[in-house]
């Protein structure tokens, strides 16, 4: 291989994350930043990119990267002009040689979890969606539409059940439940406000973006292990939703490859998603840890045509057949 580099940008709502590899699929930098989804994150979606870039692309030769590709949560649609158009200040801002390509988070998250061309990625963090893959391309997509008209099951969802379930206690609509000190220590208030503590709630959740409801989820599980019957109810019906949303865009033709915090990290969602994909499927699903490789991968396809599972495994650090214990 010679001395060039690829980059691969994965926007998050959360984060963004940097990659930069060898074109054998050796990781030589990384970079991370704030969020850059122009549906929920707010803030500079181009400044974001760039600062993530600019940190992955320190300890190297910018002049050496010969492609990049920026995938990004929220890229779709008519937002896709809008987020090229940052891909590309960011870019050029931050310095790299070659040419860069925008995709959607989808293709990144996939690419990430396989190196096989088919099949269906389920994805649950900040927002929550399903996509089939046939020959490298998306052929069917279901949900990912944001926290206001979607993103069944996602961390978002999450959060914003465990606070509409804390208001409800406070108020005696709903049950008691430990969701309420969670929503309180998210909000930065306490019980010393007495009456106002709903109040306090409304005021917190208007006042940060969307997004940051995700920061709630593993709460959420972390009170549904210990048995609280509202956060049980939560993580039972987000499971059901993404097996729902899966079930959608009909059966794989390839692997299934799992990708987002709540089902890459060990919970209650993650158990019963990864069990009902196994039972449907008869086999494990993959899990998508890096989607910043995946989006490096994609730019490696680009110079080389294919990626060997070799390089793709090196690059993405994916061990087939893996599963995280939850």
């Amino acid at each position: 291989m010679d001395r060039g580099l690829v980059v691969g940008v994965d926007a998050g709502a959360t984060s963004t994350r940097c990659v930069v590899a060898t074109l054998d699929g050796a990781v030589v930098g990384r970079g991370v930043a704030g969020g850059a989804n122009l549906n929920s994150s707010g803030g500079d979606v181009a400044g974001e990119l760039a600062a993530a870039l600019r940190a992955a692309l320190s300890t190297v030769d910018p002049a050496r990267v010969r492609a990049g590709v920026v995938g990004g949560a929220g890229s779709a649609g008519a937002a896709r002009e809008a987020f090229r158009s940052a891909a590309g200040r960011a870019w050029a801002a931050a310095g790299p040689a070659g040419e860069v390509r925008t995709v959607t988070d989808l293709e990144v998250a996939f690419t990430a979890g396989t190196p096989q061309p088919g099949g269906v990625l389920l994805l649950s963090g900040t927002g929550a969606l399903a996509a089939r893959f046939a020959g490298g391309a998306l052929e069917r997509r279901c949900d990912g539409y944001g926290w206001l008209l979607g993103d069944e099951g996602s961390a978002v969802w999450m959060g914003l059940r465990a606070m509409r379930a804390a208001v409800a206690a406070v108020d005696g609509r709903g049950e008691p439940t430990v969701l309420l000190e969670a929503a309180l220590r998210w909000a930065g208030a306490d019980r010393a406000a007495g009456d106002d503590l709903a109040q306090a709630l409304v005021a917190a959740g208007f006042a940060r973006p969307p997004a940051e409801l995700g920061g709630l989820a593993p709460a959420v599980s972390e009170a549904a292990d210990a048995g609280d019957a509202v956060a049980l109810r939560i993580c039972a019906a987000a499971a059901a939703k993404l097996l729902h949303t899966f079930d959608v865009v009909g059966p794989p033709a390839g692997d299934v490859v799992l990708a987002g915090s709540v089902l890459l990290s060990p919970g209650p969602v993650a158990r019963a998603v990864h069990e009902g994909v196994a039972r449907r499927t008869g086999a494990e699903p993959r899990e998508a840890a890096d989607g910043a490789a995946g989006a490096a991968a994609l730019a490696l396809a680009r110079l080389t045509g294919t990626v060997p599972a070799a390089v793709h495994a090196r690059l993405t650090g994916h061990e087939p057949g893996r599963r995280r214990s939850g």
